[in-house]
Order: structure tokens, then C-alpha cells, then sequence
């Protein structure tokens, strides 16, 4: 059927005054005027911009921490104080802090942005949390992601499960998956599909007993250099590694990555990383390999059993 226009339709028919669309999402996106710029292609690129949520008041509701999925009771006051000294460490880096403000009555976990989406160049992918306790969350970050100009490319539905912190960007064409408990082959595809589209493959390797995500067996910290917890990253994973060319910093399984959850940071700039405080000895491994460090308080969130690169949604790196 020929659709063309003659001249004498209306503008909204496409005759005087129409104007054709003709940018690809890809450069509305990077060009920041249709929607706000995003996307990455790197785990250690220098990084621009993140999502975090102001902790809501539910936090300070909660009766029994294991029914919430957290180690013990979190002070509200305490948390937020801490939100917002995170906050600032990011912005003293140069890096825009977009907030999610959660109602009041929102599941506890909201706080861990991480888990609730995942960037790919040209968009995000809203995951499916794998606990009941935390269904529902998504919403919030789709909002505010939303609210924010990013554009949302895709929502895990059904009954698969996808949380972000099981995606890591391995090389520019290559987002690896862990799968585990939190992520299935449900999410994985959702993931895949998506990436595929954009050109980025997407390569798996299964996670085991002890792993809540992959960010907590292996982090990049630069350009083929990665923090792994010795105890949890399996022959698959270090296979995977390996043909990818990187170097790895072993980290076991102590107070500092335990307790402490040293590892779980976020990378600022290649070879500079933004470190939860009180892990001295990841820290002087991470020094020791040539790595710039810095720290920043989240004890509370530890509290909630999350750590600094869980609570930090990662919206934009420099590409």
C-alpha cells in the first residue's frame, strides 16, 4: 500500500509541516537532546552518572531482618546519614547523582539499585528481583529512571528473574551473565535479546553456593585487571576470564570481604576505585597492584546485607 504523501494532506498526515524522524535511537540517545544521555560499554570507564535511593522509612519497620533478607536491624537516621555521605563522595568525583525516592511504605531492599536494572548503550533493561520480599521494587527504579530522561528498552516479565548485579561489561562487545539463584536462563535471554540487538554478545558462566551475585566473585578494576573472591569464582568463570586476557587480584574469604564487604565497591576511572571504609587488607591488595583508592562509610547498608557497589545504580560511563 502506497503511504506517500501527495502534498495536500494535513501536517499531522504527513503533508506541509511534517518532519520526518530520522536519528537513530542510538544518537538520540547519545546526543542528550531526545533522551538524556546514558549508556556504557565498560565496567571501568570513567563514570558520569548513578542511580541511588533515599533509604525510605520502612527500613526502620522492619521486625525480623532475616524475613527482609537483611543481618540485622538498620538505623534509619544513621542510613540516610550515610546515603547521603555517598552522595557526596560521588559528586566530589565529578560523578551526577540521580535519586530514587522510594514512598515510604516501599520494600526495604529498594535501597540496592544495582540489583534493579541494568545500562546497555542505548538504554535500560529493568530486571524481575528473584525474592518475593523484594517484588515490586523495579517500579521505583523505572521511575526514577524514567523521571531522569533514560530511556527503558526492556522489562524482565514472566517468570524469569534478572538482577542487574549479575551483568558485567567483560570487553566493549561482551556482557558477561551469572546465573545463579537471582538470575535464571529466563533473564539471561530478556538480557541477551536486548544486548544482541546493539551488537553486544552476551556469554555465561554459572555462579556457586555463596555467590548472591556476580559482583560479589569478581569486580574490574582496569583494563583487564579484576578483584575476584578466590573461594567463589569457579573454573568457568576463570576460564572466561582468562580468554579475555585478565589479571586477577585474589581476595579470600575474610572479615574484610565478609564483614566488611571490601570488594563490593565501585570502579570510578580505570585503576581508581570508591571502596567501602574499614577493609584495610583488600585495601592494601588493591594499593599494592597500582590501584588508587578511595573510601566512604556504608556500615549501615552492611547491615542490610548490601554494600556500596549493590546500592550504586550505574547510569553512564564515558564511552
Amino acid at each position: 500500500m502506497d503511504l506517500k504523501p501527495t502534498g495536500s494532506e494535513r501536517s499531522s498526515l504527513g503533508g506541509a509541516g511534517w518532519e520526518p524522524r530520522l536519528a537513530e535511537h542510538a544518537d538520540e540517545v547519545s546526543g542528550g537532546v531526545v533522551w538524556a544521555r546514558c549508556g556504557l560499554r565498560s565496567e571501568v570507564a570513567p563514570l558520569e552518572a548513578v542511580l541511588l535511593a533515599r533509604p525510605p522509612d520502612s527500613l526502620c519497620t522492619v521486625a525480623d531482618a532475616a524475613t527482609q533478607l537483611m543481618r540485622a536491624p538498620v538505623d534509619l537516621d544513621a542510613i540516610r546519614g550515610q546515603a547521603d555521605g555517598i552522595a557526596a563522595a560521588f559528586d566530589r568525583h565529578g560523578v551526577d547523582v540521580l535519586v530514587a525516592e522510594p514512598p515510604p511504605a516501599a520494600p526495604p531492599n529498594v535501597i540496592f539499585m544495582r540489583d534493579l536494572f541494568f545500562m546497555t548503550p542505548a538504554g535500560a533493561v529493568v530486571g524481575r528481583t528473584a525474592a518475593r520480599q523484594r517484588a515490586g521494587e523495579e517500579r521505583y527504579a523505572a521511575q526514577a529512571l524514567s523521571a531522569a530522561g533514560v530511556p527503558i528498552l526492556a522489562t524482565v516479565t514472566g517468570r524469569a528473574h534478572f538482577e542487574g548485579a549479575d551483568a558485567l561489561w567483560i570487553a566493549d562487545d561482551t556482557v558477561l551473565l551469572g546465573l545463579g539463584f537471582r538470575t535464571d536462563q529466563g533473564g539471561a535471554q530478556v538480557v541477551g535479546r536486548v544486548l544482541g540487538e546493539q551488537g553486544v554478545r552476551t556469554v555465561s558462566a554459572p555462579l556457586g553456593r555463596g555467590a548472591q551475585h556476580l559482583l560479589g566473585v569478581v569486580v574490574p578494576l582496569d583494563d583487564r585487571l579484576a578483584a575476584v573472591r578466590s573461594a567463589a569464582a569457579g573454573p568457568e568463570l576463570r576460564a572466561l576470564l582468562d580468554r579475555y586476557g585478565y589479571r586477577l587480584i585474589e581476595l579470600a574469604d575474610d572479615a574484610d570481604m565478609l564483614d566488611a564487604r571490601g570488594m563490593n565497591l565501585v570502579t570510578l576511572a580505570p585503576g581508581h576505585v570508591l571502596m567501602p571504609s574499614g577493609a584495610p587488607g583488600i585495601r592494601a591488595r588493591l594499593v599494592a597492584a597500582g590501584v588508587r583508592v578511595d573510601e566512604v562509610d556504608v556500615g549501615e547498608y552492611l547491615n542490610a546485607d548490601g554494600g556500596l557497589g549493590c546500592l550504586t545504580g550505574i547510569v553512564r560511563r564515558r564511552c
